[in-house]
């Protein structure tokens, strides 16, 4: 099923101050019907995520003990056999998609298969189970790990409830997009690309470097523009926010002979980072839970969502055992809605080594990591020098009292949400190191951009806009053309709001936020920048547009600003 044409919704224009306008405004009983937010009996829907005061105030999540229950680590995904077999066609069974580009070039050496099923989880003991989606079982979902040159195929099924059948927040269609791999546009989740329950869509991920199809990097393209931390998560246009929300999110992880993920690698190219046990991926959101201690969703929150319980990798305020030796923490923000600035309670210093995913020129050191929603930031944490029983908190300090981003502010030690417990309980051999060169960064010139475009986040009708328009598929808001590049300006006009702007299939490079240029741990390759709250906030970010032609977005990656409706379409077009 396909969106053809995108008009905010009728709930796009109720005032957060006034949910009762939902009368004025014409939902009818039918309407709310449609939505899952009223049973059949009549009354609001008080299972499956919604309790009885969904439409009128988020509750507040009952108490819960932290550090009771142990980190879980997402089991890894397996390669298996998939039939149909995928093909560069659609093949039988699947969602309509176009043919795959480069599929001759990069056939798939592995394939993958995750299904998307509901299910009920615990976020923690004290609570009852919550009604889940998730994929391959687990929240998060099932880790992929793959290696640059082994083209793979993951084939998404969608197994949840249909649309008819289903009941609270979400919508049963899907999407799914691998936040940020170079990858064409009929494998990126596209938003109004989603199928029903009972489909698949193959995806094609061909694990090679950008700049793969121009004579200079041909035939794997160009290996400074690794990635390695990526995630992929549910995009359907409307409803991304909630879909997320109830779980659909696993990591990717990419490896190459840089970066191999063996810290014993004997190739003198490895960089040899801690790997294996000591190589942990940390996805952290934050979610409300209502008084029968189930997971809640404010429909009618058009700012922003925060939660009250802070969630790492599916469990509340989990503790993890550690040896004393040096840790890779692979930390995302999954969101919906809230910015994190992380300390250490001993004070013990974070090593940065990459900006969304991508390996930094060299390691910064800090005593806070910041990290905007849906940005990966890789850090070394080195226990070497804690005593045996020693109990590290990593806390988020920075300040935020609503969906309208951080206030800017640091919370003194203590007075901050607590996050995760490190429990230091052994020794441990440690071959690892962090050198002092990581990756180093393709050169830019800004005199071969071919156009500056001018990007404006605005408000509007109590919705989001971008240049003052709502997201509407069938309107190419810019054509790059292939194998060129541009300079994008993007500039707050939105009246106070923070904004964390995704652009899809290629990285950029920062030349200045607010006339200066990005400090070292932004300096090197993002996806995500984040916009200043205050009105006239500018980034100015360089951009190539390589190998792949096609439909992507750009959007607000607040998904409850994304949803309501603060994404546009570009294309890249041939020349």
């Amino acid at each position: 099923m396909h969106l053809l044409k995108y008009r905010p919704s009728k709930l796009a224009v109720i005032s957060r101050n006034n949910r009762q306008e939902i009368i004025q405004a014409g939902l009818t009983r039918r309407d709310l019907i449609k939505m899952g937010l009223i049973a059949g009996s009549g009354f609001l829907v008080t299972k499956g995520g919604l309790s009885a005061r969904a439409a009128l105030s988020a509750p507040g999540s009952p108490p819960t003990e932290p550090f009771v229950q142990p980190l879980l680590i997402p089991p890894v995904a397996q390669p298996v056999s998939l039939t149909p077999a995928p093909g560069e066609l659609r093949v039988a069974g699947e969602a309509p998609r176009a043919a795959h580009q480069f599929w001759s070039r990069f056939r798939p050496r592995k394939t993958y298969e995750l299904e998307a099923r509901e299910f009920q989880h615990r976020f923690h003991p004290e609570l009852p189970a919550s009604t889940v989606w998730g994929w391959g079982g687990t929240v998060p979902g099932r880790t992929i790990m793959a290696r640059y040159g082994e083209p793979i195929v993951v084939r998404f099924r969608n197994r949840l409830r249909t649309v008819a059948a289903h009941r609270g927040f979400g919508r049963p269609e899907l999407t799914t997009h691998l936040h940020n791999m170079h990858t064409a546009t009929e494998s990126d989740g596209f938003p109004t690309d989603f199928y029903p329950t009972g489909l698949f869509k193959d995806h094609h991920y061909l694990n090679a470097f950008a700049g793969f199809d121009t004579p200079e990097f041909a035939p794997l393209g160009d290996p400074r523009e690794a990635l390695g931390t990526l995630w992929y998560h549910d995009h359907r246009v409307d409803f991304t926010s909630q879909n997320v929300y109830r779980g659909l999110a696993g990591f990717y992880l990419v490896f190459d002979e840089l970066d191999s993920g063996d810290e014993q690698d004997r190739n003198p190219r490895a960089l040899r980072l801690p790997s294996g046990e000591f190589d942990v991926p940390l996805m952290i959101t934050d979610r409300v839970f209502d008084e029968d201690g189930q997971l809640f969703f404010d429909l009618f929150n058009l700012d922003g969502i925060l939660g009250d319980k802070f969630i790492v990798n599916g469990r509340i305020q989990p503790f993890f055992k550690v040896a004393r030796r040096k840790y890779r923490f692979r930390i995302l923000n999954a969101g919906p809605s809230r910015f994190y600035e992380f300390f250490l309670s001993n004070r013990l210093p974070f090593t940065i080594i990459s900006s969304d995913g991508n390996l930094l020129p060299s390691p910064v050191t800090s005593r806070s990591v910041r990290v905007a929603v849906a940005e990966r930031v890789d850090v070394i944490v080195d226990f070497s020098d804690t005593n045996i029983g020693d109990r590290i908190i990593l806390e988020n300090r920075l300040e935020q009292d609503d969906g309208r981003g951080p206030t800017g502010d640091i919370l003194p030690a203590g007075r901050g949400n607590a996050v995760l417990r490190f429990d230091v309980d052994r020794d441990a051999p440690d071959p690892s190191r962090v050198p002092a060169s990581l990756r180093p960064l393709p050169a830019i010139n800004v005199a071969e951009a071919a156009a500056v475009r001018v990007w404006e986040l605005d408000r509007r009708r109590g919705a989001w806009a971008i240049n003052d328009e709502f997201f509407d598929v069938n309107v190419v808001r810019a054509s790059p053309r292939r194998n060129t590049a541009e300079i994008w300006i993007l500039r707050n006009d939105s009246g106070g709001w923070s904004h964390p702007v995704h652009i899809h299939l290629e990285e950029f490079r920062i030349l200045s936020i607010d006339g200066a240029p990005p400090p070292a741990r932004l300096a090197g390759r993002k996806d995500v920048i984040e916009i200043g709250r205050a009105n006239g906030s500018e980034v100015q970010l360089f951009m190539r547009f390589r190998d792949f032609v096609g439909r992507y977005p750009m959007h607000c990656h607040n998904t409850v600003h994304e949803d309501h409706a603060m994404m546009l379409r570009w294309d890249v077009v041939l020349p």
